[in-house]
């Protein structure tokens, strides 16, 4: 592996007990960004697909654009189907959660949250309606609500060969696996790795993959990792620095172009903006003639209205 995307080197740790496995498929439940942050982008540039499941709208949207050939579900995985309450956090999505207490303990980070009512569905309702076939390996993300995921899985028909289940308490390292390690023992799996937040297992009629995943975590600087690399157009050593460059060149040139309510939304995502108020507001500036003017005051330097020396 040269790069590594998840947050703890899970990624690194799941290709060493694929290793040499060109193609397969996994489940992502809480799966947050496609890219940032995630488990299963890296198997997912090579070839991987699978489903994911992420409740939160802007991100759930975003794997139509970027990763077209996984099969994502927004809602959220529980014991039984129905609906449930979820708690968008501002800003911090990985805090999201169905559970109030998690988000209410958001609070303390000077971040508030809204509340949706979505749909739910179970592990094995997802597993058989998304008709994933084998399942190479299954990863859960649900801040503090691993259990209700588990619990409603049908682990005869659907064995995940690998399963990496967050294990901590949210916003904190205290131990909470008690709550399901037991029940998911029962079923046939083998505790492998700690890795300081997650716990990996691996079903026991895979005993070559159990060989391959290590017990001990990775240490940091094994690969690469996404942290150090930072924002494309700043940083040289970033893979689509170049990239970025030619991009961010043609976006100031074509500023004054743009849709006065995509400026807003552009805008209202810099300035971290959720109140309906604050966007209200913006939109009257972007259509006055002095914020016109400023676009093209932008876009004269990249699109050769004014000369300047490189």
């Amino acid at each position: 592996m040269d790069l590594s995307y998840s947050q703890n080197l899970e990624d690194y740790h799941l290709s060493l007990a694929f290793a040499g496995q060109a193609t397969g498929t996994y489940i992502d439940i809480g799966a947050g960004h496609p890219i940032a942050d995630n488990v299963s982008f890296w198997f997912y540039e090579r070839g991987w697909q699978g489903s994911v499941v992420e409740p939160q709208p802007e991100l759930a949207a975003l794997y139509a654009r970027l990763r077209p050939r996984d099969l994502a579900f927004r809602g959220l995985v529980g014991r039984h189907c129905g609906e449930m309450d979820f708690h968008v956090v501002d800003r911090l999505h990985g805090l999201s959660t169905t559970r109030e207490d998690v988000a209410q303990k958001a609070r303390t980070f000077d971040v508030d949250y809204q509340t949706l009512r979505l749909p739910v569905t179970t592990l094995a309702q997802l597993c058989e309606s998304h008709a994933v076939g084998p399942i190479d390996f299954l990863k859960i993300d649900v801040e503090g609500a691993e259990s209700d995921v588990l619990f409603g899985g049908d682990w005869k028909r659907f064995r995940p060969k690998v399963i990496v289940a967050e294990a901590v308490s949210p916003m904190s390292s205290e131990p909470s696996w008690q709550d399901w390690e037991p029940f998911l023992l029962a079923q046939g799996y083998r505790f492998v790795l700690f890795d300081t937040l997650n716990r990996f297992y691996v079903a026991q009629e895979h005993p070559e993959i159990m060989a391959r995943l290590p017990t001990e975590r990775a240490p940091w600087h094994a690969v690469r990792h996404m942290y150090e690399i930072g924002r494309a157009p700043e940083n040289e050593q970033h893979p689509d620095h170049l990239l970025a460059l030619e991009l961010a060149r043609g976006f100031w040139a074509s500023l004054p172009y743009l849709d006065s309510s995509l400026i807003t939304s552009m805008l209202g995502r810099a300035r971290l903006t959720t109140n309906p108020n604050d966007f209200a507001a913006l939109a009257s500036m972007v259509d006055s003639e002095q914020f016109r003017a400023a676009l093209g005051r932008v876009a004269c330097g990249y699109d050769g209205g004014q000369i300047v020396d490189e």
